[in-house]
């Protein structure tokens, strides 16, 4: 019986199988890269309700995390401040400002401030807040240096791998408790520091989860 196929559509299948795994890698490349905490978060700044200045506040007038953010040290989540908050001070300052109108109406009407949440993690990852102000981790190793900043946007990519690497030498980023909320302190001596940093992970029991459990529960 004659072969109806010449020799060059035997090949055909080799060249399919190849486009096939080509395309798969180019598929599997871009997610890899554009479905990334750091492609998709990094960067992110989206307007919000009031412009609340960080710089001014912590940098320039010296305020305390705590004041805004209450609970940070008591509880896994790291709190919004209500508007009566906001108004402590500002029943005195700027009580006219238009900028201020929706931290007012808020205070008046009892419905919260429409802010627009910029860190973010996925409903699968449990971080607690307390654990980590209450072992020497700083606000500026997850959240940069937010002190310094007009507007607040997110400079870390929150990541697994990002998360990891901190949780697999936890003395690298560790500082003593009285300059946690110091945004602007930094190791006069960084080679001391790191000595005493894990010393502190030692005396302070620091052991990070690395198993999947820690995070994902």
């Amino acid at each position: 019986m004659a072969n109806i196929f010449s020799r060059r559509s035997n090949s055909v299948p080799i060249k399919i199988v190849s486009a096939l795994f080509l395309l798969a890698t180019i598929i599997t490349s871009a997610i890899t890269y554009y479905a990334t905490p750091e492609y998709l978060r990094v960067g992110y700044e989206p307007l919000q309700p009031v412009a609340f200045d960080h710089d001014l506040h912590v940098s320039q007038l010296g305020m305390d995390c705590r004041y805004c953010h209450t609970y940070v040290d008591r509880s896994h989540e790291s709190n919004v401040p209500a508007a009566s908050t906001c108004m402590n001070c500002h029943n005195q300052i700027h009580t006219d400002s238009p900028a201020l109108a929706p931290i007012r109406n808020s205070y008046y009407s009892g419905e919260p401030v429409p802010w627009v949440r910029i860190h973010m993690l996925p409903d699968y990852v449990y971080f607690n807040h307390a654990i980590h102000v209450n072992r020497g981790i700083s606000c500026v190793e997850c959240h940069g240096d937010v002190h310094k900043m007009e507007k607040v946007h997110q400079t870390k990519p929150f990541s697994m791998a990002f998360c990891l690497e901190c949780h697999r030498d936890p003395a690298q980023a560790v500082r003593p408790i009285d300059t946690v909320y110091n945004l602007r302190w930094k190791p006069e001596n960084p080679e001391a520091h790191r000595t005493q940093a894990e010393q502190f992970v030692h005396d302070w029991k620091v052991t990070p989860p690395q198993s999947c459990s820690g995070c994902h529960r």
